[in-house]
């Protein structure tokens, strides 16, 4: 696959949208994807979490990277550690999810692919899910292992999230700007993130995006329901869309045409790159939601984590 970018950064603006197109091979391999997944969610028996679980597990651990639990401290997850890995830094890894549903172990090959690209340890950590728990339940856990990590003398730490960890990650980013220590992540990447649970991105509805993922935005407004136990849908620590973004790291943000959390990343990007924060936007033509699970299948994913290890090995060199 050969991919072209076209690329348009604005004047006196710190956000650069790059666009993707895809090629005829290409999409080819994402139409066989599809039916595949097609072919799982039509066939699949048993506990929703455990189905889910299933799907995402299919992202292959990458060669070179050991997976070591961690229970302890307040932090249940999984380390990811590349051979000849990076002293001092480490990645947090966000899960997604809808934050219903997701585990840390299923997304060990997700995180294990970034690590073994950036050469730097990832923690993917359990987080507390609904409707079992509500607002701001998830972002407290991250919060306790943002200071496990600290504690362990590491001195540079990035965040990485998909979907709802994606939205995670810019609330948790936001949280550590308004803390007192002054500790503050080197960068945040997302892969299609949620940002919005009032849903008022237009492509949350919009019938001409073929979601192979989400056919409709039910999935979004019954995790919301659950998530935010009431709490106010706007509330910047589950919806970071609407809260401030003045003195946020670096931010990179890839998203796929086909799937209803475009405009998420979209608004998302427009709102920080206005309070100053430098944005990177990749549009990624003919994509599925968090195609960076499918390093297996499509090209696409591959130079997409690619990408984003570039992106964080250069926040590491800078911060």
């Amino acid at each position: 696959m050969s991919i072209m970018s076209t690329s348009h950064v604005e004047i006196s603006s710190p956000l650069s949208t790059t666009t993707f197109p895809i090629s005829a091979e290409e999409r080819a391999r994402e139409t066989a994807l599809r039916k595949r997944f097609a072919d799982f969610w039509g066939n699949a028996k048993g506990p929703l979490r455990d189905i889910y679980d299933t799907f995402i597990a299919a992202c292959p651990i990458a060669e070179g990277v050991s997976e070591v639990s961690v229970s302890g401290g307040g932090v249940e997850g999984w380390w990811l550690r590349p051979t000849s890995e990076r002293q001092e830094r480490a990645i947090l890894f966000l899960h997604g999810g809808g934050y219903v549903q997701g585990s840390a172990k299923a997304y060990c090959g997700l995180a294990s692919q970034i690590a073994s690209r950036t050469r730097v340890p990832v923690l993917a950590i359990d987080y507390p899910l609904a409707p079992e728990a509500v607002l701001p339940a998830a972002l407290e856990a991250v919060m306790v292992a943002w200071r496990w990590l600290r504690s362990a003398t590491i001195k540079k730490i990035a965040i990485v999230g998909d979907s709802a960890g994606g939205g995670l990650t810019f609330a948790t980013l936001a949280a550590l700007r308004r803390a007192t220590d002054g500790a503050s992540a080197v960068a945040g990447v997302a892969f299609s993130p949620w940002v919005d649970l009032a849903l008022t991105g237009r492509s949350m509805t919009d019938p001409t995006i073929g979601d192979p993922i989400f056919d409709s935005d039910y999935f979004f407004r019954d995790s919301a329901q659950k998530y935010l136990g009431g709490a106010d849908p706007r509330d910047p620590r589950g919806s970071p869309l609407f809260g401030e973004h003045a003195g946020l790291p670096p931010l990179l943000i890839q998203v796929g045409t086909d799937e209803r959390l475009l405009d998420d990343s979209r608004q998302y990007a427009e709102k920080a790159a206005r309070a100053g924060v430098p944005v990177r936007l990749e549009i990624w033509q003919g994509m599925h939601h968090v195609f960076q699970l499918d390093v297996a299948h499509l090209e696409s994913s591959r130079v997409a984590l690619d990408r984003a290890a570039a992106f964080l090995t250069e926040a590491f060199s800078r911060g």
